[in-house]
């Protein structure tokens, strides 16, 4: 089968679109990339509703990027008409370029954010802000053939009249998460338990309750806690974790360093909001834990239930005295601890591999490419 990846995605940012690449290739498909990232990520995008004067900035951005997508784009379907179209991540507009450009193939969209429903999880709600963004996400939804979510949550967003478009596909883990487990050394100290949680400090990641929880373990020097990251409430996070001396902050890891730097800690925190997009995703951090082999401590929600089964700690979303219980726990067990690492090991390896990932999408293709 050949597949194009399309669009203006950004996998050092995004892994998504990496890992569907990575197991359409492993699993013998020819997969071409025309990819022109934009720059600009989902912060980005908010703050330009927020601030409207810094719109005309994006759409320039937007219409080079488009500029030569369209040329490469047109370039590589004289070379080979692909069968499939895969548009990324953050693909609202891309996926229209991707309907004019080539009409006589399947266009896919990996659609894991809803406008709507991203600028709600923001605070940015006003009438006229959502309006205009369900219109984006339908007429986004509509020039799709094929609609990629990444839990059945999401999937109840699709309006009914597009719903036998929808398909879920987990976020799953790129192969450096998995080698990076593979590589990492024992335990340096069995009696520190080494946190870590990396993030754009989204209300969706529910951080403040994180801070909390590390500000109550401030008399438990047996936890260690590394946070990376920088965002909307990284200031908030920050302060309610000030009295705890065994909390290190980064505000950046490349990515290509990042999953050894996770693989060398035990646990890896996934998300903690209330809100309601919260309580529907499953966040690259948690499958990238898993797969870099450490214990999951993460909010109790279903889609994450569903992906994780007993290989996690969950926490009802926003306690950050249960989660600081947690994290006691497992310091004070070692045993425990190695019990659920290993299963989260075992997991990510079954259900979160780019190869298992991308199996109901190669069979939806399939079947597209067969009945033409």
């Amino acid at each position: 089968m050949r597949v194009l990846a399309f669009g203006t995605y950004d996998v050092r940012s995004h892994p998504r679109m990496g890992v569907l690449i990575e197991g359409l290739r492993a699993s013998g498909d020819d997969v071409a990339e025309v990819n022109i990232p934009l720059g600009l990520d989902t912060a980005n995008r908010i703050a330009m509703l927020r601030q409207p004067w810094r719109l005309p900035a994006g759409a320039f951005r937007l219409a080079r990027c488009w500029l030569l997508l369209a040329v490469r784009g047109r370039r590589a379907y004289r070379r080979q008409a692909p069968d499939a179209v895969l548009v990324g991540y953050l693909g609202h507009f891309d996926v229209q370029l991707a309907r004019l450009l080539f009409r006589r193939a399947t266009i896919v969209l990996d659609h894991l954010i809803f406008a709507a429903d991203t600028a709600v999880d923001r605070r940015l709600s006003s009438t006229v802000t959502m309006r205009l963004l369900n219109r984006l996400d339908r007429r986004a939804l509509r020039s799709a053939d094929l609609i990629l979510l990444d839990s059945a949550e999401h999937a109840e967003l699709v309006p009914a009249e597009l719903a036998d478009r929808a398909l879920v596909v987990p976020v799953g883990a790129p192969a450096a998460w998995f080698d990076a487990g593979s590589a990492a050394g024992p335990r340096t100290d069995p009696h520190v338990l080494r946190v870590a949680f990396f993030g754009l400090f989204t209300p969706l990641q529910g951080t403040p309750t994180i801070g909390r929880a590390l500000g109550l373990l401030a008399d438990a020097p047996q936890v260690r806690a590394l946070v990376i990251g920088a965002g909307q409430d990284r200031a908030e996070t920050r302060r309610l974790a000030r009295a705890n001396p065994a909390v290190e902050w980064l505000d950046w890891v490349e990515p290509a360093e990042l999953p050894a730097v996770i693989a060398a800690h035990d646990v890896c925190l996934g998300i903690f909001g209330v809100g309601p997009k919260a309580l529907r995703v499953v966040p690259n951090k948690v499958y990238q834990g898993a797969a870099a082999g450490c214990a999951v401590v993460t909010s109790d929600t279903r889609p994450q239930r569903e992906a994780l089964g007993d290989a996690a700690v969950f926490i009802r979303p926003g306690d950050a005295h249960a989660l600081a219980a947690a994290l006691r726990g497992l310091a004070e067990d070692a045993p425990a601890l190695a019990k659920l690492r290993a299963a989260a090991r075992d997991r990510a390896r079954e259900s979160f591999a780019a190869t298992v990932v991308v199996t109901a999408l190669r069979e939806r293709l399939g079947a597209r490419t067969a009945r033409r």
